[in-house]
């Protein structure tokens, strides 16, 4: 059994705690929040060993009835692999603790990829993440673009992309941020980040994106336009997509147009908080103009996406002898995931 530590159970840390849980190879053995919260409390609910940044504020958390387990750097002593879903921006101070004690671990997308050296998305460079010690999980919008790009790369060879990311302005429990009734340029500079980000783990691939940020917070959408090398094939793009296990094609009879929607389906399949861990294109936009030119629309549940990627990559750096395929079929199958 693989021992897995998550530091940080926020809203990615409590989904990975959770995907790990349900592998079959793998076990979770402490938890990290900072404060006595609502998540301290689900996660002691759960079982998990809850283990404190501070561990002066231990009498905090036990007051309101939550158990501690020790420190962070106690839960790191006991763990093979630490997942760091910490904040953007805090991840990075943690290296050194992990360093400390040979540990290896992997960050989220909120971090810059020099904190690793090694970016990962499970269906593109799974075999290179095997020996790491470290290594980070692309942000849920480039884990999407990943998936996609390297799928219409394989078939028809990819000349350029453009794309355009249409954010959520919030997690649905981030109550404090917004914009509330604004559309804004996040940023105003093109190309945004997420291009250069999915360079680090499809360096080869010319590709310029956009980024704004809309007053909702439930799902990004992304806006595709690939340049192909060969001419393309709407049928055949769309049976590949079918047979991709992380990304879901929704179909026009079903009526979903929106990012409401398909939560709203979501919930319905009876999912996990609700959670799509696939990419969604829409079969309805998938578009070939002028025999090189691919368009699409696809949704990406920002909570989601990259929950599993962290799970496959776990995998791969413990040095199982597995192929990527076989990693995603466990993963998938552990946690009764078929894509929509």
């Amino acid at each position: 059994m693989i021992k897995v530590a998550v530091n940080g159970y926020g809203t990615i840390g409590k989904r990975v705690a959770d995907a790990v849980s349900a592998q079959p190879d793998m076990e979770i053995v402490g938890v990290s929040k900072t404060k006595p919260s609502a998540e301290a409390l689900i996660a002691g609910k759960k079982g998990y060993p809850l283990y404190i940044a501070d561990i002066s504020k231990k009498a905090d958390f036990e007051k309101n009835g939550i158990p501690v387990a020790g420190s962070v750097e106690e839960m790191v002593q006991t763990a093979d692999i630490v997942v760091d879903a910490t904040p953007g921006g805090i991840g990075a101070k943690n290296r050194q603790l992990y360093e400390k004690y040979g540990k290896m671990a992997i960050w989220q997308g909120g971090e810059d990829h020099d904190i690793a050296g090694f970016s990962f998305s499970s269906s593109c460079n799974f075999d290179e993440a095997k020996g790491k010690k470290f290594a980070r999980v692309v942000s849920c919008n480039t884990t999407g673009l990943c998936r996609i790009i390297k799928l219409a790369d394989d078939a028809f060879g990819v000349e350029k992309v453009r794309a355009t990311m249409v954010r959520r302005g919030a997690d649905p429990g981030d109550a404090k941020r917004g914009p509330v009734d604004a559309i804004v340029l996040n940023p105003v500079t093109i190309p945004s980040h997420h291009g250069p980000d999915l360079q680090t783990v499809l360096p080869e691939i010319n590709i310029v994106t956009t980024a704004l940020v809309v007053p909702t917070t439930f799902m990004h959408m992304h806006i595709l336009q690939m340049d192909l090398k060969e001419t393309g094939d709407r049928d055949k793009i769309l049976e590949m997509i079918k047979d991709h296990p992380r990304i879901g094609l929704i179909k026009g009879f079903t009526g979903i147009k929106s990012t409401a929607e398909l939560k709203e389906y979501a919930s319905d399949l009876g999912r996990p908080r609700s959670d799509l861990w696939e990419s969604c294109v829409f079969e309805d936009s998938v578009s070939i103009v002028e025999g090189k030119e691919l368009y699409l629309f696809q949704a990406i549940h920002q909570e989601a996406d990259v929950v599993v990627e962290n799970v496959d990559c776990i995998r791969a750096m413990a040095g199982e002898n597995i192929t990527a395929a076989e990693s995603i079929a466990l993963t998938d199958r552990s946690m009764n995931f078929e894509a929509i």
